[in-house]
């Protein structure tokens, strides 16, 4: 309603009562008038009412919501079922153009609108969580590993000579496919152990770059964010050797954003060398649906040349649902969960501690891993390979998600490239482990009941493994206290025993 609308309503309706109405409406206005003036999360999260409002006021303004609208074209934002068009808070148009995904569609001024605030937004919360100088940034539909082939396809036209990139090994397969899926030959950098921690190896990139040639490297692909025992790569070093060789540099920080030593790291990398891009999740680091991420970098016409990258139109929900959730947040409330992600990656790594050394085991010590804790597994893989690989399917059963048991002599073959001690990040990585990670979102009580299964699986396992044992009892215990979790943990634990039995004879 505007002014025009109030002032009718005070011939039906008391005016003091009406005029009481507008100034409620106005505090609305104001919140939304100060996003569109600053483009800056607020410090405050909003209400439900102030967002919908907001959402509604984009919605209208675009042409598939107009009253009257003649649509005569392929493309008209025509939705059969309301239940999707609600769904969508009918943003139907999606975002950009056939040839850029940040452009401004004429039809669509809401959904357009829509999609210059969120990347705005999303801007100023990596300058909040860590790199300051971050020039731009966008929103795209496609998780992290479409999202470097993206990154990696708008360098081809730079390099048309460059065959390679180098890779500092990750065992995580869309990361590799996405170097194949670009067309490029990623050479594996294995990792060197210090200590319990896998490390980039900066000698063997600096040979293989003057092996192969500058010109016939597309870029470095580095990683923040990973599973210990290997740790994020050396990105000032690594930095620092692509511009000392003018190779360009993509990072993979799929859920650095939450991290403040992956962001410094990010930050540090720019001030001193080269980073052209950084790759970051939406669902991994603003807990959203998956389905979009973030490109970000130092240099803002390289970031729009990767817009302009993208074919055709995109969808806006990824869009969406992150400036929902950052307006619902305010800036106060994304700091305080990363607050509480730092308290509970203390609190996982000193309860898992704790457990290690109650069954003779050990915590790895990677301390430049801020996410990711390894607890090692040596005295299961001491009895056998299919000793560790039962914790973990135990897990999995008791509803424990997230948790990873990586056993020794693993090998995996990903797009025709053979990875030996596939998981571990490393050919020969010392011992079998268990991983656990502290993200965005955990909360004490998921800390603790993990380490209660972990304990009680750990128990059974090793009962499991004792010459002449019957854990008939230890099972016996974990259905009495974990109830119904117990009782179909032990069916599905049989159901896995018996596939074990089929194909083995």
């Amino acid at each position: 309603m505007n002014r025009e609308s109030f002032a009718a309503g005070e011939r039906l309706v008391s005016p003091a009562y009406v005029r009481q109405g507008c100034e409620a409406r106005r505090s609305h206005e104001h919140l939304i008038r100060q996003l569109l003036e600053k483009g800056k999360c607020p410090e405050d999260g909003w209400d439900e009412s102030t967002l919908e409002l907001f959402l509604h006021e984009l919605a209208v303004m675009d042409s598939n919501n107009f009253l009257g609208n003649c649509g005569v074209g392929e493309r008209e934002g025509r939705v059969v079922s309301t239940l999707v068009a609600r769904r969508h808070y009918r943003f139907i148009h999606g975002i950009g153009r056939s040839g850029d995904i940040a452009a401004v569609q004429p039809k669509a001024a809401g959904s357009s609108l829509l999609n210059k605030i969120t990347n705005s937004l999303v801007l100023d919360i990596i300058k909040l969580a860590g790199v300051n100088t971050v020039a731009n940034c966008f929103v795209v539909p496609m998780a992290t590993g479409m999202s470097l082939t993206l990154c990696f396809l708008t360098l081809r036209h730079k390099r048309p000579k460059a065959k390679y990139i180098l890779w500092p090994r990750i065992d995580q397969k869309s990361c590799f496919k996405s170097m194949i899926t670009a067309g490029f030959e990623p050479v594996v950098i294995e990792n060197v152990l210090e200590g319990d921690e896998l490390r980039t190896d900066l000698q063997a990139v600096e040979a293989k770059v003057q092996e192969l040639g500058a010109d016939q490297i597309l870029c470095v692909h580095s990683t923040t964010s990973c599973f210990a025992p290997r740790v994020p790569d050396r990105l000032e070093e690594l930095a620092v050797i692509c511009a000392n060789y003018g190779i360009p540099h993509i990072v993979n920080n799929a859920y650095g954003v939450q991290s403040s030593k992956c962001m410094h790291l990010i930050q540090q990398g720019a001030r001193v060398g080269r980073i052209d891009a950084f790759v970051q999740s939406l669902d991994k680091n603003f807990m959203v649906p998956v389905g979009g991420a973030i490109i970000a970098g130092f240099n803002e016409s390289f970031i729009q040349e990767i817009s302009k990258m993208y074919p055709g139109r995109a969808s806006a929900s990824p869009s969406l649902d992150v400036l929902i959730t950052l307006l619902s947040l305010g800036s106060n409330g994304y700091k305080k969960l990363l607050k509480e992600r730092k308290e509970m990656f203390s609190y996982l790594s000193s309860e898992l501690k704790k457990l290690s050394e109650a069954y003779n085991e050990r915590l790895l010590h990677t301390p430049h891993n801020p996410i990711s804790l390894a607890m090692t597994l040596e005295t299961l893989d001491e009895h056998s390979y299919k000793a560790v690989t039962q914790l973990g399917s135990m897990l999995f059963t008791r509803q424990v998600s997230g948790a990873r048991v990586v056993p020794l002599g693993s090998v995996q073959t990903v797009s025709g490239h053979t990875f030996r001690g596939f998981m571990s990040h490393s050919d020969r990585y010392p011992c079998a482990y268990l991983n656990a990670a502290a993200a965005i979102g955990m909360k004490t009580q998921d800390v603790d009941l993990f380490i209660k299964r972990l304990g009680k699986c750990l128990k059974i396992v090793r009962k499991e493994q004792s010459p002449g044992s019957d854990a008939s009892q230890v099972d016996q215990d974990t259905t009495t206290e974990d109830g119904a979790v117990g009782e179909m943990a032990l069916r599905l634990d049989n159901v896995l025993s018996d596939m074990d039995r089929d194909a083995s004879s």
